[in-house]
């Protein structure tokens, strides 16, 4: 029962990091950021399937924001 439950927060953690970054995206996109909206669409696709991966183009992308 125990591997059950943390699975179930594991799909939870995955899914949240796609609707994030997924959120992110339209952001961007509504401010008129075309290009950063498409990376984040595409992290987030990639995020489905590797999870962080989203949340973390989307931290560099504010970083190089910052940094710019």
């Amino acid at each position: 029962m125990a591997t059950t439950g943390a699975r179930d927060r594991t799909e939870l953690f995955k899914n949240a990091g796609v609707v994030t970054t997924l959120l992110d995206a339209a952001m961007e996109f509504a401010k008129g950021r075309r290009k950063s909206a498409a990376m984040l669409l595409g992290a987030a696709a990639v995020s489905s399937r590797i999870p962080g991966f989203g949340t973390a183009a989307s931290i560099l992308l504010r970083a190089y924001r910052r940094l710019r």
